[in-house]
């Protein structure tokens, strides 16, 4: 019997299994290291290290092997990272390399292992040599014998648990995190037959008067909405590391409680929630010699780490570090001098609304170039100039306005690599090197990539094919010369059961609005009208409109429960550039409101078939909020609504991210009523409640969600129950603002359609 669609999906994670991914190339180019499981069903994630020469793949660290099955327990802060980069699999989730990829360290359940690459690529027969590992939990475990008997992988002994290892550029040094304190140690044995473990920053240099103080990690807000999720930068060569020493004492406490377990403790957790203090974050420039020098900028006005990064190309001995006032409308990058700590101005970017973050910059490049990005000509572009250029603004983007630049993926050499989008639907590869710009990437989708020594790893999603093709391309030495193909890494990931996703993208209304449609692949137009189920996410940070099918999956298997599918990326989604990102500023309610009734509007115009009586929405997070404001605010359009995790009141969501919107509670609130699906339950008729339309409503919210607390769905509850508004809530214990748990995942979708459909009334051929 075949399985149905919603229990593959939770089975496969999303059909993320198996797929390869955190790819690093080594200068070369003849080798690359990845992250893959081992099927489309294996949650355990495995390093692999693909030949570029020959073509062919080695499983180099198996956590099966090494007696990890994913269930162990997690240190605290490793949990928390992982929900905050909405990590789904188990085993080696993360990796680093030192600059020659010669060593790779990585953590399980908070203990290290190395890998010496060069004896994992000459030895073994393809399963890393990880069947001989021996000796005991805290002991150095070596296993497999490479070329000349030297031990390909090793478990090093370091102070438990370990958090975050990276090694040094040079690979001599591996540094982590333990305790709340930066600890480094020997990769190798030092004079002493010791590894030299040693706190490098923290409390055991500089005693804490408080627990709330931790070097070397991201703090939420980083993590969260700014894409750092580390915490210290190794100097190139290795004697110095840059680390951010976090204070979350400021920080409001909050209690996030387990009701399905009433006799476990309340977990506390800071949470920066809009208008309330921040944690504070500083820098100290550790010298390994034990010299320390704190980095001293204008933190008070400008309180935010952006990133940090050094020139590890052979040129400026000081780091650059970017800092972000707290309305997000100023961004600096200053140069902080490596003997002093005192920093200088490099450049100082500004905006009415806010200046993005764009992950990757800034990036140097050999000979002393720096990658940044600029907004001109409603058009985010590429600059790439030296310190001097950036400083007196005579630095001329590379890329033309039409160029919505989107991430710095990587330099090599001269050549910067990064994603960019002429059509918001699509996703191409570029570089820009002494050659000019190239496009990478040919054809439509969704395509991202690594490159070193003129190796480029190129991934790529079409709406042609199922899942992700990754191929392996060699140029002749010049960035913008020919490249060929070298070899591909293969995709484990399970192709969909009965779903093929079939979307039609279309650009729809007065603001040409990118919408994808489907219909059930049983349906013949003019056969007789679909209720219409509204899919989107609709707000900042997220796309759902991609030219691949793998982002249309779900939605399809809903149209095949017998609705037509809409999914509309309005106002404030990526891709369309600053004036649509920013048109959403100071109003996150009636832009993507307008937006989704203007695309069903007009797509009922073009499609016959569409039923405007029957019409519903489901989203998860903004989606959530989007879908409670729908039928609040719209009755006379939407009949019913999945409102899944929601951020109901401004007030509790996090600062960084609110404020951005909606600027200081205290300075504007009427932006935090005006955007408020409780106000709105609120405002409901008192009085004359005969006249006010109540729509189905189920409300899902996970009671382990760190991110939007369920108080936001409860807040929502109590003012729609006081305003007589019959709604459903379904309560999850012990989940999270995702939902990897298979039961969860797949029942969560049945449970969905069944409301929907007897919402409004739907079918399919088969219930006739």
């Amino acid at each position: 019997m075949t399985e149905s669609f919603p229990r593959q999906q939770a089975r496969t994670r999303r059909f993320t299994l198996g797929v390869p991914r955190a790819f690093a190339v080594s200068p070369a180019g003849d080798q690359v290291t990845f992250l893959r499981s081992k099927s489309g069903t294996d949650p355990l994630t495995c390093l692999w290290l693909f030949d570029v020469g020959s073509g062919t793949e080695r499983l180099i660290a198996d956590p099966a092997v090494l007696s990890f099955s994913g269930d162990e327990d997690l240190p605290p802060e490793e949990k928390r990272r992982r929900e905050r980069v909405r990590e789904q699999a188990g085993g080696i989730v993360s990796y680093a390399v030192d600059a020659a990829v010669r060593t790779a360290v990585f953590s399980l359940a908070g203990r290290v292992f190395a890998v010496d690459l060069v004896a994992a690529a000459a030895g073994g027969d393809g399963t890393g040599g990880t069947a001989g590992v021996r000796g005991g939990p805290g002991a150095e475990r070596t296993a497999g014998p490479g070329a000349g008997g030297v031990a390909a992988l090793r478990e090093l002994t370091l102070q438990a648990p370990a958090l975050d290892p990276r090694p040094d550029p040079s690979g001599r040094w591996v540094a982590y995190v333990s305790g709340g304190a930066l600890r480094v140690a020997n990769l190798g044995v030092d004079d002493e037959g010791g590894t030299g473990d040693r706190v490098v920053a923290g409390p055991a240099d500089a005693p804490e008067s408080n627990a709330g103080v931790t070097y070397g990690l991201a703090e939420f807000i980083a993590a969260e909405e700014m894409d750092r999720t580390r915490g210290y930068w190794w100097a190139p060569d290795g004697t110095a590391v840059l680390v951010a020493r976090v204070d979350e004492t400021p920080v409001t406490r909050w209690y996030i409680a387990d009701p399905a377990n009433p006799g476990r403790s309340p977990a506390e957790v800071g949470y920066p929630a809009a208008g309330t203090p921040n944690a504070d974050v500083s820098l100290i420039l550790a010298e390994l010699a034990g010299r320390h020098t704190t980095v001293d900028w204008d933190r008070e006005a400008f309180p935010y780490l952006v990133t940090a990064c050094w020139d590890d190309k052979g040129g400026s001995a000081d780091p650059l570090i970017v800092v972000q006032s707290r309305d997000q409308r100023r961004m600096r990058i200053l140069v902080a001098d490596r003997a002093t700590g005192a920093t200088s101005l490099l450049r100082e970017d500004s905006d009415p609304q806010w200046v993005d973050i764009v992950p990757g910059v800034p990036a140097w490049t050999a000979g002393g170039r720096i990658a940044w990005t600029v907004t001109e000509d409603d058009a985010r572009r590429l600059v790439v100039a030296t310190p001097g250029e950036l400083s007196w603004g005579g630095a001329e983007p590379v890329t033309p306005p039409g160029l919505q630049v989107r991430e710095i993926l990587g330099v090599d050499g001269h050549a910067v690599l990064f994603t960019a989008s002429e059509e918001p639907t699509e996703i191409g590869l570029w570089s820009y090197g002494p050659g000019g710009l190239t496009r990478v990437s040919r054809g439509p989708g969704v395509f991202a990539g690594r490159r070193a020594g003129g190796t480029t790893v190129l991934t790529g999603r079409s709406l042609d094919e199922d899942g992700a093709t990754i191929r392996v391309l060699r140029d002749d030495g010049d960035v913008a010369g020919g490249e060929k193909p070298e070899g591909q890494i293969a995709c484990y990931a399970e192709t969909p059961n009965l779903v093929v996703p079939r979307p039609a993208l279309l650009s729809l209304g007065p603001r040409q609005v990118r919408t994808a449609i489907l219909f059930p692949s049983w349906h013949e137009p003019g056969s007789g009208p679909l209720p219409v189920l509204l899919d989107p996410y609709g707000g900042p940070h997220s796309q759902r409109v991609l030219a691949a099918r793998g982002a249309y999956l779900t939605s399809q298997w809903f149209a095949e429960q017998g609705f037509a599918v809409l999914i509309a990326d309005g106002r404030g989604t990526p891709g369309r550039g600053p004036a649509w990102d920013r048109a959403v500023a100071g109003n996150l309610a009636d832009p993507v409101l307008e937006d989704q009734v203007d695309a069903l509007y007009a797509a009922a115009e073009r499609f016959g078939d569409l039923d405007l009586s029957r019409v519903a929405i489901r989203g998860w997070s903004f989606g959530g909020y989007l879908s409670a404001l729908a039928v609040l605010r719209r009755p006379d359009v939407f009949h019913a609504a999945v409102v899944g995790a929601p951020v109901t009141d401004q007030h509790l969501y996090d600062t960084h991210y609110t404020e951005r919107y909606l600027g200081l509670p205290e300075e504007n609130p009427g932006a935090y009523d005006h955007c408020s699906p409780v106000r709105d339950a609120e405002r409901l008729p008192q009085e004359d409640r005969d006249k006010a339309t109540f729509r189905p409503m189920m409300i899902i919210h996970g009671l382990a969600d760190d991110n939007v607390v369920v108080a936001h769905t409860l807040r929502l509850s109590s003012a729609l129950l006081a305003a007589g508004y019959p709604h459903t809530v379904l309560p999850l214990s012990g989940v999270t603002h995702m939902t990897p748990q298979e039961v969860v995942a797949e029942n969560l979708l049945l449970l969905q359609v069944g409301f929907l459909r007897q919402a409004l009334a739907a079918r399919r051929p088969g219930d006739l």
